[in-house]
């Protein structure tokens, strides 16, 4: 009978290298490893150009830029951005925080940029170096034996394609692909937000130097962010306790205009602009996978974990992972034994990013990391040293670490002078925490 007949299948195709996503983690990935000479497979679930949101760029993403050789291809998409406008409802005039007063003076900005574009020419880039792509082609299955790696997947008609690859990266941002496979994602047990954002035309934006600056604005609910982009194009997101975005009862569009609304100055930044899309709503999202690297895969940027884009790092940090994950990788295929400590010093180094800005991120909506932000001062150079871990200088050896901890100590004896107010925020992210773990999927608990 018809029905009993296996579907076709064509012969596994054979790589060195298989990249799961065409973001900038898998794209920068690929590109490395194939400039070394490495047969890569990159497969992407959807095709270039397409959405995605997390526009703001970190000064240290430019030296990877440079790497790439892609500095001029985004210099010609980007506005520049030299800093953050902070906007508190408690305070009575904004403050911005300048990279150019960072540790080193050498970075002085970054860009804002269309992901749609950047992730375009990270992935057409890759392509040119010799990567083998495949797009809406979306995978299924990974099974990782001791003598290689076999990848299922379906193309954009339906029909199954399959990979025996030498070694796995798994790129695929929120998919999680592998660590949600494996059951190694969990839930952050330290933060849970929510999110709401879309593009407005129209958008008042700063005046001058400062019209490409990221604004953040604290509201009663969380913070929401305002990132100018090319064709007077503004990205407006709100990050919120998951229980206030529970709260909505009706469109995302309509409540993030609401949310806009709770607002002032924001809401008056926005007053004679207009809505370009649908708003898009992101339930809780802050999670880790418990592992990133094993026999013969690692995994890379937001498939291994998010946390909040507060400070714009998941671009950075994805590229950043996606360097030193090449060159382990690369060094694995000559000699696994070989590549053992570039492997501990990857997951090290990557830990080490998350870490530091997850200690900023928990306390963003604590009064006093708000008064220290809102009232910069320079004692023991702690304003150079959090602007250089805003800027993404964490990798190179800059001596802002000791500096970091004389601001770490501040903000101690600010929490214990307005005790009552810091026991009460710590309180509600911790409700917040907990709601959220309630809420998920038992797999994804801790």
């Amino acid at each position: 009978m018809a029905g009993d007949n296996p579907e076709p299948r064509t012969p596994p195709q054979t790589c060195d290298v298989f990249v799961l996503g065409g973001g900038p983690a898998g794209s920068t990935a690929a590109a490395l490893l194939a400039e070394r000479g490495r047969d890569v497979a990159i497969v992407e679930k959807d095709r270039h150009p397409r959405f995605h949101i997390g526009e703001s760029l970190l000064p240290l993403n430019l030296p990877l830029i440079e790497k790439l050789g892609l500095k001029d291809q985004i210099r010609a998409i980007g506005i520049t951005k030299y800093g953050a406008e902070l906007v508190s409802p408690q305070h009575p005039a904004p403050v911005t925080l300048d990279f150019s007063f960072a540790w080193d003076k050498s970075h002085p900005y970054a860009y804002q940029v269309r992901r749609s574009q950047f992730d375009q020419i990270l992935f057409d880039n890759c392509i040119e170096k010799g990567a083998r792509a495949f797009q809406e082609c979306r995978v299924t299955r990974v099974e990782v034996h001791q003598d290689g790696v076999r990848v299922q997947a379906r193309d954009e008609t339906g029909a199954p394609r399959e990979w025996e690859s030498k070694f796995f990266v798994d790129a695929s941002g929120r998919d999680t692909f592998l660590a949600n496979q494996l059951g190694i994602k969990r839930r952050n047990p330290k933060h849970n937000s929510a999110a709401l954002f879309g593009h407005f035309s129209g958008a008042k934006r700063l005046p001058g130097r400062d019209a490409g600056n990221i604004s953040i604005f604290w509201f009663e609910h969380g913070w929401f962010w305002f990132i100018p982009l090319r064709d007077e194009i503004t990205s407006v997101g709100a990050v919120c306790w998951p229980q206030y975005l529970k709260s909505r009862r009706t469109d995302p569009t309509s409540f993030l205009l609401q949310t806009i609304a709770l607002c002032p100055p924001l809401s008056e930044r926005l007053c004679d602009a207009q809505i370009v899309n649908p708003a898009t709503a992101t339930g809780n999202y802050s999670y880790q996978a418990q592992r990133m690297v094993g026999s013969r895969y690692v995994i890379l940027g937001d498939a291994f974990a998010f946390v909040d884009p507060v400070f714009s790092s998941g671009v950075f940090l994805a590229m950043n992972s996606a360097f030193l994950a090449a060159e382990a990788v690369d060094v694995w295929l000559r000699d696994p034994r070989q590549a053992r400590p570039l492997m501990k010093q990857f997951d090290r180094s990557v830990r080490h990013g998350i870490r530091n800005f997850s200690w900023f991120i928990y306390r963003m909506t604590n009064p006093a990391i708000r008064e220290l932000f809102m009232h910069p001062a320079n004692p023991l150079r702690v304003q150079e040293a959090v602007l250089s871990l805003l800027a993404g200088d964490l990798f190179r050896g800059t001596p802002i670490y000791w500096s970091l901890r004389s601001f770490k100590a501040f903000y101690y004896v600010a929490s214990l002078l307005d005790l009552r107010r810091s026991v009460g925020a710590w309180l509600r992210r911790r409700r917040a925490v907990k709601t959220a773990a309630a809420d998920a999927p038992a797999e994804a608990r801790s």
